[in-house]
């Protein structure tokens, strides 16, 4: 039996990726600020509920080592809790800039860190869900994109360092996914637009080769695949899971449909 810690376990990708590893047989644990929707999965797939914050030291430490009790091991960890903040680089409130580092980055070390003893015990995996705005940058997203950027070196140096000890790390970069944010997301742009979120979302995947956003499953399989044996040659590796958005040539857009 493997076992899995997922952070921002209890909606989202967090909640499906759960979902997709009991399926495949390994037992989980949730983590997240919230306690309500960490229980619920849990009790919906028999795993184990950890409130608690990435961005915390001792939460990390506590939801390690709760883990560990109750399942007796650990073999993965999935680093998937992620906040974002709007604005350019000169709009941004310092505040906000401070806790999208604090938890899209730091969050990713201090998890990582508290899981070296027991990763390191099972030659186990670390998993960070990334984004495309690590690759790329849209308008007024400065903190976001910058915190995804650094946490993709983050993985590069993590791989370096752990590879001797047989741990893997690699990030997953989705791009537009159908999740509770995304839906936000759509709602915002089609007020901005006004227009409605059918028109809005459409705008939103037009020049994707594959016209739409990602089902929730199809992340949690790609996650479950670095989590896992099937991947056991890949570390420091950035998997782009994008409906084909980073292979568009945006200067040839104008050409579409000719």
């Amino acid at each position: 039996m493997k076992v899995a810690l997922i952070t921002g376990g209890g909606s989202g990708i967090g909640a499906a990726s759960a979902r997709r590893l009991t399926a495949d047989g390994w037992s989980v644990a949730v983590m997240g600020r919230r306690i309500e929707p960490v229980s619920a999965i849990a009790e919906e797939l028999g795993g184990l509920a950890v409130q608690g914050d990435q961005s915390s030291e001792a939460d990390c430490n506590r939801a390690i080592a709760a883990t560990v009790e109750r399942f007796g091991r650990l073999d993965s960890v999935v680093a998937n809790a992620g906040i974002e903040a709007f604005g350019s680089a000169e709009e941004i409130e310092l505040d906000q800039w401070r806790k999208v580092m604090e938890v899209n980055v730091d969050g990713v070390l201090l998890l990582a860190r508290a899981a070296l003893p027991s990763l390191r015990a099972s030659t186990g995996s670390i998993v960070v869900v990334a984004s495309v705005a690590g690759l790329t940058a849209g308008p007024h997203y400065a903190a976001y994109v910058t915190s995804k950027t650094a946490v993709l070196g983050l993985v590069r140096s993590l791989a370096v360092d752990l590879g001797p000890d047989g741990i893997r790390v690699n990030a997953l970069c989705p791009g537009w996914v159908a999740t509770e944010m995304s839906n936000r997301e759509v709602a915002e742009l089609a007020e901005g637009l006004g227009t409605d979120e059918t028109e809005a979302r459409g705008r939103l995947v037009e020049h994707l080769p594959l016209n739409r956003m990602a089902d929730l499953s199809e992340i949690a399989g790609c996650i479950a695949f670095l989590a896992g044996p099937d991947s056991s040659f890949m570390t420091g590796a950035n998997l782009v899971v994008d409906g084909g958005g980073s292979a568009v040539d945006v200067g040839t857009l104008a050409y579409k449909g000719l």
